[in-house]
């Protein structure tokens, strides 16, 4: 039977027992790992200078060509394993290949670390002659450690997202499991391999098998350390946004200065966009918008120094904004379908037709609260109506411009004029203009129905941009 994969890659980290696994892929008839293929201070192996007579050189200018020689070149089935800091080319190319199989390898983070440690301090990176086995304790550092972790478990996360997006599955083994013949059976099963292990191999050892007390000289500290890590997340917001793209046409470009507006919808954008007319003296429809990221490549090539920003708005105000402009006043820029569903469907009180001489003051806060009920709702994925940008998170809307590039600078509205001249100084511009003052919000000021009670359902709807930007209360 043809099997469904031509080379298999081994996700893994120093210290979670891939030699281990290597040597006894290795033991089957068929199955090659060629090492840490694409290590970047070495090729395979520290004391190899080739494989399948490939030199590093000729890898560091083609990696495609090396996992070319190990599909054509392996009899049976060959891979490598690879690392969350091994040439990052290269997991583009396994990832997306569903002719590669990958093999996940993950171990207790404090083990790997406290292993890691110890390999560290004698120098003895494997252990096959227990009489030449090297001792010793270390100290536990919590800073070193939660460096450590997060590199794993982000890496452990790219590979799931990506895994996920490509349709594909991986073959999952944990350390402790890599001493059943059964499991390693199964792995090979998995590869398309006929051949069975009868025991595992032998030659390598445990480097460490003591307890972690009699390892760790201050393991005291290092428990009270770890009691205070979140290993369940408890602590982190639930995020159900649908991911953004950059929006890269709704960018606006200064007429002559290096300076880039990525604007955060419902925010300062009139105000921005007119400070940067007024920085070159031109009228607002002249600025440069609507650019795909070609043209914005080309623009980013002509103004060398050129900076990258965005100005943030307090959640509250962008909330009131975004109710203001895009559900409650019918005109120029309102949802009116969204309008219509979110009076008929979510019963939002707000009058059918605009102006209404009877909504007053006390109607105007009772439906923004009702707005803000339905937002959180709707950030939650409860409901059946978008997402849109104008009360998306700030969060989300920023982590969609990277995909193009992430501003270099991130402003506050309550700031930004003091920082926006600053930018303008830096451009050349030496008595940039101030940003105007935005127009009082109709129907109703904020300042006129903002409370607690408003400021805590605020908060609930986006704790995320609160938590990343750490805005304080409106008022």
């Amino acid at each position: 039977m043809e099997s469904r994969f031509d080379y298999f890659v081994i996700f893994a980290e120093m210290r979670t027992g891939s030699n281990f696994l290597e040597t006894n892929l290795n033991a089957f008839g068929g199955i090659t790992c060629h090492g840490e293929a694409f290590n970047p201070h070495f090729i395979g192996y520290p004391n190899r200078t080739e494989i399948l007579g490939l030199t590093q050189a000729q890898r560091d200018e083609d990696p495609a060509r090396l996992i070319g020689a190990i599909k054509a070149q392996t009899a049976g089935i060959g891979g490598f394993r690879y690392f969350h800091d091994h040439d990052p080319r290269v997991l583009d190319l396994v990832i997306d290949d569903p002719r590669c199989a990958k093999i996940v390898l993950t171990r207790n983070p404090i083990d790997s670390y406290v292993s890691w440690k110890i390999a560290q301090a004698t120098g003895q990176w494997k252990l096959t002659n227990v009489k030449r086995r090297r001792d010793s304790t270390v100290i536990f550092d919590e800073t070193e450690f939660e460096t450590h972790l997060a590199a794993l478990q982000a890496f452990q996360l790219l590979l799931l997202n990506r895994l996920q997006t490509c349709g594909q599955t991986a073959f999952y083994v944990h350390y402790d499991d890599l001493q059943s013949v059964e499991v390693m059976n199964g792995m090979a099963r998995y590869l398309g391999c006929e051949a069975r292990l009868e025991s595992l191999d032998a030659s390598l050892k445990p480097q460490n098998p003591e307890p972690l007390e009699s390892k760790v000289e201050n393991f005291e500290a290092m428990a009270r350390a770890l009691t205070r890590q979140d290993r369940l997340d408890l602590s982190r917001s639930p995020n159900f946004e649908p991911r953004r793209g950059a929006m890269v046409p709704g960018f606006v470009a200064a007429a002559r200065a290096p300076l880039l507006y990525m604007p955060v919808r419902s925010g300062p954008e009139a105000e921005v966009r007119a400070w940067l007319a007024a920085l070159d003296g031109v009228p607002e429809n002249t600025l440069p918008t609507k650019l795909n990221q070609g043209a914005l490549r080309q623009w980013m090539r002509r103004k060398p120094g050129h900076r990258r920003f965005t100005v943030l708005r307090h959640p509250v105000a962008r909330a009131h904004a975004a109710f203001c402009d895009k559900v409650l006043i019918k005109g120029p820029g309102c949802y009116r379908d969204i309008r219509r569903t979110l009076r008929q469907a979510y019963k939002l009180p707000i009058p059918g037709g605009w102006p209404d001489e009877g909504y007053d003051l006390a109607a105007h806060r009772a439906a923004f609260v009702a707005f803000l009920t339905f937002l959180k709702a709707n950030l939650a994925g409860q409901t059946a109506l978008r997402v849109d940008a104008h009360w998306a998170t700030q969060a989300a809307l920023i982590e969609g411009m990277a995909q193009f590039g992430a501003p270099d600078v991130i402003l506050r509205e309550n700031e930004m004029g003091p920082w926006l001249g600053a930018l303008a100084q830096q451009a050349g511009y030496a008595k940039p203009p101030a940003p105007p003052k935005p127009p009082a919000q109709q129907p109703f000021d904020l300042a006129a129905i903002y409370d607690d009670e408003i400021e805590q359902m605020t908060r609930a709807v986006y704790l995320r941009d609160y938590l990343l930007f750490g805005f304080r209360n409106w008022r």
